[in-house]
């Protein structure tokens, strides 16, 4: 649903772009375009007053540059366009498995870079595209259970579990329905992910928007996983303040000058996942 109410977006943001140019000078039409890099301009300025200590300027205008840049990326070309450019990669004979799940208002596309570059390394993987796109984050536990249930038939362990934002709720969500069932508890990467909640969930539309607020009911009774990396950014602009991206008990990493999309490009992130791979080569197989 996401992919195709981003595509409706995209092609009326053009056709604005435009008509504005028709009738008042191209220079303004591109100007239209522009309009969401002036709100995401002022979503990082506040900033400087809603996290302490407050992040520097200089680190919040490279993350707002990186920003705008991946969120075009992923708002106007891969979720809407791309969806299933990159396929689910299940090879026969693969000893290693990546389950990736995306945040709010995205779909599987988010993790098409990511993609490509474990299919070159011959690690299986799968990316669900969460449905109900604005229904609740408890709704998504079977289908992230049956990517693991998948990925464990073929590589006979328990894969390594990659959330960005509201993925990383998602997966706490699956682990209280479906954690009993597991023999071994995953290691899990979230990048970004509101494990406290966050101010800017008032601002969402859906269910699981309201959810992921402060001090939500749902979010409170939420349990926590063992074997967690929270890459964190004091220069999020949609997980804030920035210590609710933290899950008590787990390992926290943070990563400046990088805005909240722009965490799924960092180098950090990927490296993350490169070390978590190398270090399950060294722990025996379940079958």
């Amino acid at each position: 649903m996401n992919g195709r109410l981003q595509r409706i977006w995209v092609l009326l943001r053009l056709a604005a772009a435009l008509g504005v140019g028709w009738r008042f000078g191209w220079a303004w039409g591109a100007a239209t375009l522009g309009l969401h890099a002036a709100v995401l301009a002022f979503a990082f300025v506040q900033l400087r007053w809603v996290n302490r200590p407050a992040p520097a300027w200089g680190q919040l205008l490279r993350a707002w540059v990186g920003e705008v840049v991946a969120s075009e990326l992923a708002f106007s070309w891969r979720q809407p366009w791309r969806e299933w450019a990159e396929p689910d990669h299940l090879p026969a004979g693969a000893t290693q498995g990546v389950l990736l799940v995306h945040g709010f208002s995205c779909n599987r596309a988010r993790w098409n870079g990511w993609m490509r570059r474990l299919r070159a390394q011959g690690v299986a993987f799968v990316a669900p595209t969460l449905e109900p796109a604005f229904g609740s984050i408890d709704a998504y536990a079977d289908d992230i259970e049956a990517g693991v249930q998948r990925l464990k038939a073929l590589t006979g362990r328990m894969p390594l579990l990659c959330a960005h934002s509201m993925g990383g709720l998602a997966l706490r969500a699956w682990w209280r329905r479906h954690g009993a069932g597991h023999a071994e508890a995953p290691r899990v990467i979230t990048l970004g992910s509101p494990h406290q909640g966050t101010r800017m969930a008032a601002l969402g539309l859906g269910v699981n928007a309201a959810q992921m607020r402060q001090g939500s009911a749902w979010l409170a009774q939420l349990p926590g996983m063992p074997d967690v990396d929270c890459l964190w950014t004091p220069c999020d602009q949609i997980v804030n303040p920035a210590e609710r991206a933290m899950l008590p008990g787990a390992r926290a990493r943070r990563l400046d000058g990088v805005g909240h999309m722009g965490l799924v490009h960092s180098d950090e992130a990927w490296q993350l996942v490169q070390d978590a791979l190398t270090s399950s080569l060294s722990t025996p197989r379940r079958i």
